[in-house]
């Protein structure tokens, strides 16, 4: 090993892999990448896709924990972060869909030149490989009325519309959203905005395992000989020396082996540790809130107060429905009946094929709150933001300029009809949300096959904050989600709860085909407590049982410094020479959906303009 490298980066996750393979590119430029976690990559766990809820609480999960949360009835909720090689793409549920092209429109009206959909979409697509899909498997895959596929699309991450294709689910999904006026009809790597969708997995098509940063980015270029990845090295602390009054990185100690060891770094120090721990190896290093700092002990080199803040995270929920006998689900699986589970590994194993292929997660829609398209519905939209809108006025301090900033985006996608404020999903299994103590409501798994659709709120107003609980590396750190903390996140996404039924139930007039063919009819709801008739129910029921989706993001966010930023628009620390953020913490403004892939198109282009720079190759 070196004592110099012309790059360290700080996290072999999504995105430290990508920036790795993309900067060794050039043969000229040494590069290191420290990960705490290990490589973990024959473990069947990450290989097999119904396998993934096995890494929850292992040794490839922080398996973070927040703090209680009021508004959740005091619950505390579990925060999954992959600790591997490949960080949480090792880890997550495959998911791979991009958000509406509006929304990173938005990341450059927040402040972020070139930041928007017409450049970030040749990133998505230099990452991933759109499927080949025969043409007799349009029709049950959903979508035989695209006009448009993103064949374009060539990059490392294999992709496939994962289990079985001729599952009925798809084209169930689309009738009902095509019914209901809501299907998007091309795919939504080009042009994503409001509809239903057949969504991609990150499951490789021929071999049917996961396909993730250590498979599609790693593996194929570890031999590079300028590229030195050093897994269970857990950085304590990012380096610093004043060159002509300016702060600027010069290496990172970490420890290793028991072994405490430094490294320096001849151009740039790459933080990509992700949401939570980027903000707490900065503050571990002296760049943070100096209050908060000189509390821990810790001497402040830079004070920036916005380190750690404006935490944004998915808030979900579903409700699970009886389904007809004669659809395969997951239930057997998540049951773990020896049957059901020796026959599916034989299936895949032998075959590559049966309930092993996936998590159950194939279809995804973006919509608006249907309620709010009435004209009441409208009437009683603009009441409740005229109620909750912030202050405005010059000269705001940062964090009330960025909550106005926030607050007017929102504003704009909830009164435009064509703009999402909710993604829904399905999956074929029953899900076993939090059950309230007081309810009569069935704990542990039933016997029986069950559908879940969920919603998930895709731009929450409510801002939380992960920052250091000690000085102590070892200690994880405090985080406070403060979920539905904005009165409107709890009014949009119980509006979005309550239009769950609606798409289980029969459409009117009745339609050939549906998602309500898929479910027993009446509707059976596996809890009794989740038959929500007014929104006052669905509010108590989301206090009750929504949990996270484990999108946190914007913790280092790229911003205007004025705005609360913590990255400029090239990802930059403020007033820290060669150091930057390039993950999840620096996202401005939190997917519409997954972020999966937009991780992977934000670390391209972050490549991009490292190498551009520097002039590299």
């Amino acid at each position: 090993m070196r004592s110099t490298y012309d790059f360290i980066i700080i996290g072999g996750g999504t995105a430290g892999l990508v920036v790795a393979n993309r900067l060794s590119e050039d043969p000229s430029q040494r590069i290191l990448v420290l990960e705490a976690g290990s490589d973990q990559s024959n473990d069947p766990r990450v290989k097999i896709p119904a396998f993934y809820e096995a890494l929850k609480g292992s040794e490839a999960d922080w398996a973070f924990q927040s703090e209680p949360q009021l508004n959740l009835k005091g619950r505390v909720i579990s925060l999954h972060q992959g600790k591997a090689l490949g960080g949480s793409s090792a880890t997550n549920a495959h998911v791979f869909v991009p958000p509406a092209k509006s929304l990173i429109d938005a990341w450059e009206t927040l402040g972020n030149k070139g930041w928007n959909w017409d450049v970030l979409k040749d990133y998505y697509a230099k990452a991933y490989t759109s499927p080949l899909v025969h043409p007799a498997q349009e029709h049950t895959l959903g979508i035989d009325n695209w006009t448009a596929r993103n064949d374009g699309a060539k990059g490392p991450i294999q992709t496939s519309f994962p289990g079985d294709s001729s599952h009925p689910i798809r084209k169930a999904w689309a009738e009902t959203l095509k019914t209901s006026g809501y299907h998007m009809t091309q795919d939504p790597f080009l042009n994503a905005s409001i509809g239903g969708f057949s969504a991609l997995a990150s499951i490789d098509p021929v071999t049917k395992e996961r396909s993730y940063a250590v498979t599609a980015y790693y593996n194929p270029i570890k031999s590079r000989g300028n590229l030195h990845v050093i897994t269970n090295a857990l950085v304590e602390k990012i380096l610093f020396e004043e060159v002509g009054g300016v702060l600027q990185t010069t290496g990172v100690q970490y420890r290793y082996h028991n072994e405490t060891k430094t490294v320096a770094a001849s151009k740039e120090v790459i933080l990509s540790a992700g949401a939570l721990q980027s903000p707490k190896i900065l503050e571990l290093s002296g760049v943070g809130d100096a209050s908060l700092l000189q509390k821990h002990g810790i001497k402040a080199v830079m004070d920036l107060r916005a380190v750690g803040e404006n935490l944004q995270d998915h808030i979900v929920c579903g409700i699970a429905f009886e389904a007809v006998d004669d659809i395969d689900t997951l239930d057997a699986l998540v049951r773990q009946e020896p049957e059901a589970l020796r026959q599916a590994m034989q299936d895949y194993v032998t075959k590559q094929t049966g309930l092993l292929t996936s998590v159950g997660v194939t279809t995804y829609a973006y919509l608006p709150v249907i309620e709010h398209l009435s004209e009441k519905g409208r009437e009683d939209l603009e009441s409740l933001l005229d109620q909750y809108r912030p202050s405005a006025g010059d000269n705001l301090p940062g964090d009330k300029a960025r909550t106005l900033a926030y607050y007017n985006l929102v504003e704009q996608t909830l009164l435009n009809p064509q703009q999402p404020s909710g993604a829904f999903l399905t999956v074929l299994a029953q899900n076993t949300l939090p059950i309230n103590p007081g309810s009569d409501s069935s704990t542990g798994l039933l016997p029986g096959k069950f559908l879940t659709l969920g919603t998930m709120l895709s731009n929450p107003l409510s801002r939380g904050s992960v920052h250091i609980a000690s000085g102590d590396v070892l200690k994880p750190p405090t985080i406070d989600p403060n979920y539905f903390a904005h009165p409107l996140d709890i009014e949009v996404l119980g509006r979005h709860m309550l239009h769950l039924e609606t798409l289980a139930s029969p459409p009117f007039p009745s339609s050939p085909g549906g998602l309500h063919l898929l479910l027993k009819q009446p509707l059976v709801h596996r809890d009794p407590a989740s038959r929500l008739a007014t929104l006052k129910a669905a509010e108590g029921y989301l206090r009750t049982n929504a949990i996270s989706m484990w999108h946190i993001a914007g913790t280092c966010a790229m911003l205007p410094r004025e705005m609360g930023g913590v990255v400029d628009a090239t990802l930059k620390v403020y007033g820290v020479n060669r150091l930057r953020v390039v993950d999840a913490s620096a996202v401005p403004l939190v997917s519409t959906a997954n972020l999966q892939a937009t991780i992977y198109g934000l670390a391209e282009r972050a490549a991009d303009i490292v190498k551009e720079e520097w002039g590299l190759k």
